[in-house]
């Protein structure tokens, strides 16, 4: 039986494991409600990327999670006890801490991912 192989470039990998900080990035610079929006499209990327054949794309994946989650936990806690017109006055302030948290982390990141050396994987099918 002839084993058939698939390679996955170096490229491909590092152009993936990008994928979650572009996400965060657009969720701290874009108003709130996208930040919401990406939670459901970050459980998604997660699912994927984070069991893929190259281990450092997992890895890079978790990294993002870690903050994304972080955020998004800090935030049901605090905003649970929050008065009623806390969005109609304070908003800006939670997208400003949401840029904080978010946009600096990623891009180092990101940076890092562009540093890093990425090899070719094979896969056996």
């Amino acid at each position: 039986m002839s084993a058939e192989t698939q390679i996955i470039s170096a490229e491909s990998s590092r152009k993936t494991a990008r994928i979650f900080y572009y996400g965060n990035i657009l969720a701290g610079l874009l108003p709130v409600p996208f930040f919401a929006l990406w939670f459901g499209g970050s459980i998604l990327a997660y699912a994927m990327l984070r069991h893929h054949p190259n281990a450092r794309v997992g890895y890079y994946t978790q990294l993002g999670a870690y903050n994304y989650y972080a955020l998004a936990g800090a935030y049901v806690v605090i905003l649970t006890f929050a008065s009623r017109d806390f969005f109609v006055n304070w908003w800006w302030a939670v997208w400003i801490f949401s840029a904080l948290a978010l946009v600096p982390f990623a891009i180092m990141q990101i940076l890092n991912v562009n540093r890093e050396t990425w090899h070719d994987v094979k896969i056996e099918k």
